[in-house]
């Protein structure tokens, strides 16, 4: 910068250089990136499963190899974290599948002329618990299930229950 004399005035009409300032944009709110379909972004990003189970056999034989405890600790804290991404992402695509089979259903019944009929949340969920006892006694699993529920819900009784230090 040019340097000026601090004994001069500074005049009224400075010249001032203008610059664009740079417009940041969060292509996650911005129009220009398009919608989000769950379904076209996991066709297109589907190679990333390939790549993760890879990995996750990598960790395997890391924790298997493996001698020093914090190390091993916090390999098996990974291998952990990767199997619930992977299952949650299983429960989610399953869920969405459920949902475009619904949609399906509506489609084809409105086709017909019959008018649609919408499932509310709790219907939804009535759904999703069916199909679930049914995968656990498909898989011989039903039994140990219902034993765990008993238990949470008797200890969840036994908490509403008024103690024998207040009788």
């Amino acid at each position: 910068p040019l340097e000026m004399s601090a004994k001069k005035p500074v005049p009224f009409l400075r010249q001032v250089i203008s610059f664009r300032k740079k417009v940041h944009r969060d292509p996650r709110f911005d129009d220009l990136s398009g919608e989000y379909k769950p379904e076209i972004f996991m066709k297109t990003y589907s190679f990333l499963n390939s790549i993760k189970k890879e990995e996750k056999e990598m960790v395997q034989k890391q924790l298997k190899k493996c001698r020093n405890m914090e190390q091993k600790e916090k390999l098996q804290q990974l291998l952990n974290r990767m199997t619930q991404q992977e299952q949650a992402q299983k429960k989610q695509q399953k869920l969405r599948e459920r949902e475009l089979s619904l949609k399906r259903q509506q489609r084809k019944l409105a086709k017909q002329g019959k008018k649609p009929f919408f499932l509310k949340k709790s219907e939804k969920r009535k759904l999703e618990l069916a199909e679930k006892y049914a995968e656990l006694k498909r898989s011989g699993k039903l039994e140990s299930f219902l034993n765990k529920k008993r238990k949470r819900n008797a200890i969840k009784d036994k908490r509403h229950l008024p103690s024998q230090k207040n009788l």
